[in-house]
């Protein structure tokens, strides 16, 4: 969010509560309320973990009355809202330093080469797509899950192994590297029983298989979410600070 809003300043009048410690900007004071991603982790609060303060976001909601208010992945009822984290123009471009950061973590957690590994990418969404693709260019034999036909056949077209999601906890998951991009449970227990992979990465926010469980069966799990501000913050500060500029334009 640093980043973003750097590029945010050479255009608009910026300033930040909850994003340094002791910054005071006024929510009921601003024209528009730009929320972090992810706008929040537990329902409740604002997502602000280096200011110290708790944000709620009954405050941002009461204080923010008619404004416009920018959130991720988060709507607030009867409110003039746009949650910029399910447009394809935000989601898309932010898929590409999400699937570089899980390839540069595949790397460093490994003792194999990408090239010719066994690969799952669990869930064929946005993010899922620019992973595979990623991967396969790098010579892994890429397996993607999906739910929807369409997405079986635009992934077979891509040249890639498909397997229904809905069938991951009743087969054998014999795969080297497991990435999980879907935000809900999708690998139980009994898949991490019989699970061969040396690693597994969960890029979801929500969290689609317990890492605590793949641990306890022998397997390298981690969690990553919010790879691009962690890998690549300024390209993913220029992303979000774009997006943000054209949904204002939209709207004054």
């Amino acid at each position: 969010m640093r980043t973003t809003c750097e590029q945010l300043k050479e255009e608009f009048s910026v300033e930040t509560l909850g994003l340094y410690g002791g910054d005071g900007g006024a929510i009921g004071q601003s024209d528009i309320i730009l929320l972090p991603v992810p706008t929040t982790k537990d329902g409740e609060t604002v997502f602000s973990p280096f200011c110290g303060r708790r944000i709620t976001l009954e405050e941002v909601s009461e204080k923010a009355g008619e404004r416009l208010i920018l959130t991720c992945n988060y709507m607030f009822d009867g409110k003039n809202c746009v949650d910029y984290g399910q447009l394809d123009s935000y989601s898309l471009l932010n898929a590409v330093p999400t699937a570089e950061g899980a390839v540069k973590l595949a790397i460093e957690n490994t003792d194999f080469t990408l090239f010719e590994s066994r690969v799952l990418v669990t869930g064929y969404g946005r993010c899922g797509r620019v992973l595979a693709g990623t991967l396969k260019a790098l010579g892994a034999d890429v397996t993607v899950s999906a739910r929807k036909e369409a997405d079986f056949a635009a992934a077979r077209i891509q040249g890639f192994n498909t397997v229904n999601s809905l069938q991951l906890n009743e087969m054998p998951l014999d795969y080297d590297i497991i990435f999980n991009t879907v935000d809900a449970p999708i690998i139980g227990e009994k898949a991490l029983h019989s699970c061969t992979a040396k690693l597994m990465l969960d890029l979801s926010s929500k969290g689609g298989f317990d890492t605590e469980a793949a641990i306890r069966h022998g397997i390298k799990a981690l969690k990553a979410p919010g790879l691009p501000g962690k890998t690549a913050p300024v390209t993913a500060g220029k992303i979000l600070a774009k997006t943000v500029t054209d949904i204002i334009k939209l709207h004054i």
